[in-house]
């Protein structure tokens, strides 16, 4: 006993655990997240690096300025953190993250403390009008041109006379011109619009880059980066042009304090554009016997329901072709499945009743702090009336994880094979029932954190779906700690076998791919993998991908197509069944035996691809639809669908000719199937809408936010 609390009291004192192990950078990065400065102070007197660094290159500091923890920053720079340290990944540093939640004090300190990008607090000190701040920063030394003329004009407008006079007078950094070979200027060029309808053509004229903006006298822009102009002499005007994965998707402009952002429309050459609704009818297609829609994206993970008579036109808040609609209570992103006369959705519903839910194209990472008691259920539905026909509980509990802004703790969809309806919480509870809703057995897999590989302090809800296959049930479980890819027996829950995957999370569904070599279970993921679906075996790899994976794999026209949009990593991938070993293109190679093209800068990242008719569909969350030849890669078209103010989650589908994409909005665009863009119609839902849509017998099966909606004429 004596032995034991000298262990206890040496732990306290020095920092080391009682096991005599010294503790790890890890113990030092959470105490900085939650702001813990008594844990901070003891793990660097027990002699942990103070700057030590993530996999990502993320260190304490960053993580403190991240979560605004004021003082654990302040003891941290007294220590020797690296007020510039910057991640390798995202390659911010502890300045960026707190000016990107606009925490004055910390941001102060940092650049009291040397912050090499003290420029970046500027806009901080203005909006909050904080006159240490920014004279911290005049302090520092001379600002970009561009940097002081938005900020000066900011504090004018909002009042802040004394930061703007400071402004007036603060030193600027000369803009000398550079000069740019022509083929550093030709990816600029093209065709660029605004929400607010304005556009600008850019264009080079005897080797100078030209702006033409409507209304305007043409600009002749003086390049001061390789992607970074100024006007004339004089003139307060900058053109920043920029993109992910070394594509130009955009430009910035700035005229004095204003600023316009404008995407970059599609070439002429290879899309329709704004292409006006087309007015010649599809033919009748043939309808076949009513098909089942069983799991995530319907047969075989492939989205296509030919034969099935979906409807082409209806109005939800008008009532057209509105065949029935089910309210669901709580949240969920799960897509309705189908066999026979059920339809089959599940729902998480918290006792707090906190619906906070967000929409839109952004990049923030926050969770939804809801941790109290949700009830998870899982509904049957009439297909034909929209009927509860029974409602199970599959638990009551309170979940060990968050959610994303955009997310649930009911992400993954349903599958059944018409006996049994197995479903998937991100409580890492695996219920299965029959089709009458008895319990046929359950499975804990355990806690399912995912969420951002960079801080794992940040949660986002699991996202991929159960499969079955061959009296199988597929789980794909890829977490921020003990990644596996598992299979479990349908009919009694014995898990069957087991694989450890080196991964951090992902969101795609696993899909069940047939070959001439036999089957294989295809996974997205940082790495590209094929499994042996009897025995878990892992067949094949294939790298590099994004670090963030949501898209499921799709097979058609015999290859199988991977994509992830997660930037610098953005690949398609077209891999040929029954290879075998490391797939890894050499470098500069876009095919091999095993590969029959990729793309390394185009894939998409949150709507699975389609494979219809020969051609291969990806969208982006944007509304940037893509169509390629599925066997060679050519690309068919390009072209922006929705307004440019939509995103997009759930992933397309298609039946009889036609493309069906839902906008976050509740808008589903209706297009012909083929190799050129034409868009047939609009329908409107009037709801927020994140869920794949099912297709069966007639009806086409939306779920919303607050309802499931059969639509059919």
């Amino acid at each position: 006993m004596r032995r034991l609390l000298l262990s206890v009291v040496l732990a306290v004192l020095t920092g080391m655990p009682a096991d005599g192990e010294p503790s790890r950078p890890e113990e030092l990065w959470e105490a900085a997240r939650r702001g813990d400065t008594k844990a901070v102070q003891r793990l660097l007197g027990s002699g942990v690096d103070v700057n030590a660094r993530t996999r990502y290159g993320g260190t304490a500091l960053s993580f403190a300025a991240d979560k605004g923890q004021v003082e654990v920053v302040r003891l941290l720079l007294e220590r020797g953190a690296d007020a510039n340290a910057k991640d390798t990944f995202y390659g911010n540093t502890p300045l960026g993250w707190a000016v990107h939640h606009e925490f004055v004090e910390i941001a102060l300190l940092l650049v009291q403390k040397g912050a090499e990008d003290y420029a970046e607090a500027l806009g901080v000190a203005v909006k909050k009008k904080d006159l240490r701040l920014a004279q911290a920063v005049v302090g520092r030394g001379p600002l970009d041109p561009a940097v002081r003329a938005a900020a000066r004009g900011r504090a004018a407008e909002t009042g802040a006379a004394d930061i703007a006079a400071l402004l007036e007078r603060a030193a600027v950094k000369a803009e000398p011109p550079i000069a740019l070979a022509p083929e550093t200027l030709a990816p600029l060029t093209g065709t660029y619009g605004g929400e607010d309808g304005r556009g600008a053509d850019v264009a080079v004229d005897q080797g100078v880059l030209v702006a033409r903006f409507e209304g305007k006298p043409d600009l002749r822009l003086v390049p001061i980066g390789e992607r970074r102009f100024r006007g004339p002499e004089g003139s307060e005007t900058w053109v920043e042009f920029g993109g992910r994965g070394g594509t130009i998707e955009y430009l910035r402009v700035q005229e004095g304090a204003s600023r316009r952002f404008m995407g970059r429309a599609a070439a002429p050459a290879t899309a329709a554009g704004a292409a006006p609704v087309s007015s010649a009818p599809l033919p009748a297609a043939r309808r076949r016997a009513a098909a089942p829609w069983p799991s995530f994206r319907g047969p075989e993970g492939s989205g296509i329901a030919d034969g099935q008579g979906a409807p082409v036109t209806w109005d939800l808040p008008g009532g057209r072709n509105v065949r029935w609609k089910a309210p669901i209570p709580g949240i969920a992103n799960s897509s309705p499945v189908v066999w026979g006369d059920r339809v089959f959705v599940s729902t998480a519903v918290s006792s707090k009743a906190d619906a906070t839910f967000r929409t839109g194209l952004y990049g923030d990472v926050d969770s939804v702090d809801d941790l109290s008691s949700h009830s998870f259920r899982l509904f049957a539905l009439d297909r034909r009336t929209g009927r509860v026909l029974w409602e199970r509980t599959a638990e009551e509990r309170v979940p060990t994880v968050k959610r994303h802004l955009k997310s649930s703790l009911a992400n993954p969809t349903p599958a059944t094979d018409g006996k049994a309806v197995v479903v998937l919480f991100a409580t890492g509870g695996l219920f299965a029932y029959d089709v009458e809703g008895g319990l046929l057995w359950k499975k804990d897999l355990g806690t399912l954190d995912s969420g951002w590989f960079y801080d794992r302090s940040y949660q986002w809800g699991f996202g991929s779906s159960p499969v079955i296959h061959g009296g199988r049930v597929i789980v794909q479980v890829d977490i921020q700690k003990g990644s596996f890819l598992a299979a479990l027996d349908l009919a009694t829950g014995r898990e069957l076998w087991r694989t450890a995957r080196e991964e951090i999370p992902t969101w795609g569904t696993p899909a069940v791919v047939r070959g001439a070599a036999g089957d294989e279970v295809v996974t997205n993921g940082t790495t590209v993998r094929g499994y042996d679906p009897g025995t878990g075996e892992l067949l094949w790899s294939l790298r590099p991908n994004s670090e963030v994976t949501v898209a499921t794999p799709v097979a058609g026209e015999g290859l199988v197509f991977v994509t992830a949009g997660y930037p610098p990593v953005r690949p398609i991938y077209a891999i040929r069944p029954g290879a075998r070993g490391d797939l890894t293109l050499p470098a500069g190679a876009t095919s091999s035996a095993a590969i029959a093209w990729s793309a390394s800068t185009d894939g998409t990242y949150m709507p699975t691809p389609l494979v219809y008719g020969g051609l291969l569909y990806t969208l982006n969350n944007n509304g940037r639809l893509s169509c390629y030849d599925a066997q060679t890669g050519a690309l068919r078209y390009r072209a922006r669908v929705g307004t440019g103010s939509s995103s997009f989650t759930a992933s397309p589908v298609a039946a009889d000719g036609r493309l069906f994409m839902t906008s976050e909005e509740g808008d589903v665009y209706v297009l012909r199937a083929g190799p050129s863009y034409e868009l047939l119609g609009t329908n409107r839902l009037g709801e927020v809408v994140l869920a794949t849509p099912a297709i069966s017998d007639g009806v086409i099966l939306f779920r919303t936010l607050k309802q499931v909606v059969a639509i059919g004429e």
